[in-house]
């Protein structure tokens, strides 16, 4: 509140920075400029990534198995409720993992996303 004879204050700008150059990304991206193409292939290579990660995870957990049972047959030869243990993880361990693996990756792509949309709606000092 100001009082009746005082005058309001005002902001008095002695000079604007040159050179600098604002970033409007989330326009870069619409458009699609060099910028924003960057943006976006960063963001598919960052999920391409993550995916080439986790299935080299589900292939490790698959290959494992065949691996394990080579390497000692008495194992191979284990039965758990009338079948074979290698079958009952198979059968019963092997979809749950894989399940998970695909909510892992879901989660984890979504967070990728959310992280490049904050970078998108920066606002430039403009603002």
């Amino acid at each position: 509140m100001t009082r009746p004879g005082r005058p309001q204050r005002e902001r008095i700008v002695l000079a604007h920075r040159r050179g600098t150059r604002v970033v409007h990304t989330r326009v870069e991206v619409q458009e699609q400029t060099e910028v924003g193409d960057a943006l976006v292939r960063g963001l598919v290579r960052a999920q391409l990534g993550l995916a080439l990660r986790l299935a080299a995870v589900v292939a490790g957990g698959m290959a494992a198995l065949p691996l394990l049972n080579a390497a000692s047959p008495e194992l191979a030869a284990i039965t758990v409720f009338g079948m074979r243990l290698n079958w009952l993880i198979l059968a019963v361990l092997a979809y749950p993992a894989m399940y998970g693996v695909g909510r892992l990756f879901i989660r984890l792509a979504e967070q990728g996303e959310r992280d490049f949309m904050g970078v998108v709606d920066e606002d430039g000092p403009d603002r």
